[in-house]
């Protein structure tokens, strides 16, 4: 019995020990050497640079860029037996895919994550453009009890159009949380708010009570347009996205990733993934940044469960760049999600890792390899204790990862290079793995893109073009690093499969 006690008290101790011990706070350097050593990498090979006067600089030219010509079949078996019927592959070959993509590339979401806590701070009654909205500020707050020393608190505001008649559908985008135009006071109350401010102005600086005597209609608070500086908004080309989004009768969703996890490999001992850790640096199936954010989407869609205004089950989710690869896992492994938008997301994203055509696995097993699983790291290795790797080594590919998304509505958006949407992103390698993906999203009962399904042979369709008749979509629009010219494209094409309209 006292033996019984006391190994309870030291297990308390330890507890509470380990609750108390502050978070690794390694460099980018520090962390990335210590998932080396784990692995047992010594040397990785330098990923592409984008100087073409460097000596390992990005190949361009598309004779080299399909060293690796085969792709994975989404729907072989590791049997090797082939996939037939939609059974198979949710029970059998959908489980394999998400099996290596967690352990080799995007990394685990543990088992046991604390609970979000979604808190409404501010709800206010608004306009996008010409359209009045309500408009709600939200934290989310992570339980941090089991580690207190990190605090995690997402930051997310939630827009639905004022006049809906019903729950309308949803967008939620990665981007930086703000409201759209907070509400000002009436002339009224602002006259009341500057007579106050000066009678404190007067009162703390006294020789400014001649400055206002000699300009006596001066407001130290200017009246501001709800349209923001200028009053109507003069719209050249297309309207913004969030007044699309509104116009259309739809309602989004700003999250902002820093608030889940930091976009840097300083991070990874904070944030959602380091209080997960307690502090600690990460092991190689661990999840990384990307698959945090998604996470934190999910969360966002837990809460938009909750809201009558909202139509959960056509709840989206967007981004660009790096939130564009962000976007597609979330869409991949987040099966509630009814459609993605998915922006120049590149490599990690839906760029196929076997093409050597600009950024390259090894872009990503040495800068950005915070976002990927420590795993992913071992494909860039030249010297390890495993061997060398490549990313023909590896066991899936973006083919499979867009594969995941069916047969739910999955848009791959890119722009034109000569606008900056740069050839590093490698815009034909996107469409060959969207091209792949097809035959999964017809096995499904979904139409695709409407082509073949041979990535080897078909040919990028002109600039401007949109494959937009199936669940699976494809448009290359002609501005740059953006998503904002294929906006009207997807909200049409949502719209159709919805059965939806304003």
């Amino acid at each position: 019995m006292k033996s019984s006690i006391l190994l309870s008290l030291l297990v308390i101790s330890i507890a509470a020990s380990a609750q108390n011990t502050p978070p690794v706070n390694f460099t980018a350097e520090q962390d990335h050497q210590n998932m080396m050593q784990q692995l047992g990498i010594k040397t990785l090979r330098p990923g592409p640079s984008g100087d073409p006067n460097a000596p390992n600089h990005a190949n361009y030219d598309e004779a080299l860029a399909n060293p690796y010509p085969n792709l994975p079949d989404a729907l072989t078996l590791k049997n090797g037996k082939k996939v037939t019927s939609a059974d198979v592959w949710w029970k059998q070959r959908r489980p394999e895919i998400v099996e290596d993509m967690e352990r080799e590339v995007y990394g685990r979401i543990p088992a046991k994550v604390p609970k979000v806590t979604w808190t409404v701070k501010i709800t206010d009654n608004e306009r996008v453009g010409f359209y009045p909205v309500i408009a709600k500020q939200l934290i989310g707050h992570v339980d941090n009890t089991a580690y207190p020393l990190i605090d995690v608190n997402i930051d997310m505001t939630l827009v639905l159009p004022a006049n809906a008649k019903g729950p309308v559908p949803v967008l939620i985008m990665f981007a930086h949380s703000a409201l759209p135009a907070p509400a000002q006071p009436s002339p009224a109350e602002l006259e009341k708010i500057n007579d106050a401010v000066k009678e404190l102005i007067i009162k703390d600086h006294p020789e400014l009570k001649a400055v206002f005597q000699k300009y006596p209609a001066y407001q130290p608070i200017a009246e501001q347009s709800p349209f923001g500086p200028g009053g109507f908004p003069v719209i050249k080309g297309d309207p913004p996205t969030a007044m699309q989004l509104i116009a259309n009768g739809w309602g989004y969703v700003l999250i902002d990733p820093a608030s889940i996890q930091a976009d840097n490999a300083e991070g990874l001992t904070k944030g959602i993934i380091g209080l997960v850790n307690k502090g600690q640096p990460r092991k190689p199936e661990d999840w990384g940044a990307l698959r945090a954010w998604s996470w934190g989407a999910a969360r966002a869609l837990d809460y938009l469960e909750t809201e009558p205004a909202v139509d959960a089950e056509h709840v989206g989710i967007e981004g660009v760049s790096r939130y564009g690869k962000a976007a597609l896992v979330t869409l991949a492994f987040e099966q509630r999600f009814y459609m993605g938008l998915i922006g120049s997301s590149g490599e990690g994203g839906a760029k196929l890792h076997r093409r050597n055509f600009g950024e390259a696995v090894e872009s990503l097993t040495g800068g950005e390899y915070y976002w990927m699983a420590g795993n992913f790291m071992k494909y860039g290795a030249a010297d390890a204790t495993f061997g060398p790797k490549t990313a023909n080594d590896l066991p899936i590919d973006a083919n499979e990862l867009i594969a995941l998304c069916a047969p739910r509505l999955t848009f791959i958006s890119y722009g034109l290079p000569a606008q900056g949407d740069a050839h590093w992103l490698d815009q034909q390698g996107s469409y060959m793995a969207t091209v792949a993906a097809g035959a999964v999203f017809k096995l499904l009962g979904a139409k695709d893109i409407g082509v073949s399904n041979d990535y080897k042979t078909e040919k990028m369709p002109p600039v401007n073009t949109g494959l937009l008749d199936g669940g699976l979509a494809w448009r290359q629009h002609d501005g740059g690093h953006t998503d904002a010219p294929n906006v009207k494209y997807f909200i049409g094409w949502a719209d159709r499969f919805m059965k939806y309209g304003k």
